[in-house]
C-alpha cells in the first residue's frame, strides 16, 4: 500500500533533508558489515518495532527521541543511524538530533521497507 503524505508534511520533510545527511537503505548492508557494532536506531512507533525490526537495531520512537537519547547516547559524536517506515520520521529526527549538538547523524532513506528485505530481523 503505497503511503500518500501531506503536502505541507512533504513539504517540511524536503527542506528538512537539506541540512541532514542521510544513506539510502541500500547501502546498509556493507555498512554494517564494516562496522557490526554500529548503532541502529528505530525511530517508528513502538508498535511497529514490535511488529518487526532489523536484528540489533534500538528502539527510540520518534515521540520520544528528543527526551531519551542523552541518556541511552550520551557522546554526541557517535554515529547514529536512524530509520523509520520510508525515511520521512527519521529525518525529522535526525534534524533534531544536530539540533541538540549530535554530528554524526544519518537518516536511513528507503527506511524499513527497504531494509526488510536487506538485512537480518526480528
Amino acid at each position: 500500500m503505497a503511503v500518500t503524505h501531506s503536502p505541507g508534511f512533504q513539504q517540511l520533510v524536503t527542506e528538512v533533508k537539506t541540512r541532514i545527511k542521510e544513506v539510502h537503505a541500500r547501502e546498509m548492508p556493507a555498512l554494517l558489515a564494516a562496522a557490526p557494532t554500529l548503532q541502529l536506531i528505530d525511530t517508528r512507533e513502538e508498535s511497529e518495532y514490535a511488529a518487526g525490526h532489523v536484528r540489533g537495531a534500538e528502539w527510540i520512537g520518534k515521540g520520544v527521541i528528543e527526551r531519551d537519547i542523552e541518556i541511552r547516547h550520551p557522546d554526541k559524536n557517535e554515529v547514529l543511524y536512524l530509520y523509520c517506515g520510508g525515511g520521512y520520521r527519521s529525518a525529522l529526527a535526525a534534524d533534531n538530533l544536530q539540533k541538540m549538538g549530535y554530528v554524526n547523524v544519518y537518516s536511513i532513506d528507503g527506511g524499513w521497507r527497504t531494509l526488510k528485505d536487506l538485512l537480518p530481523t526480528e
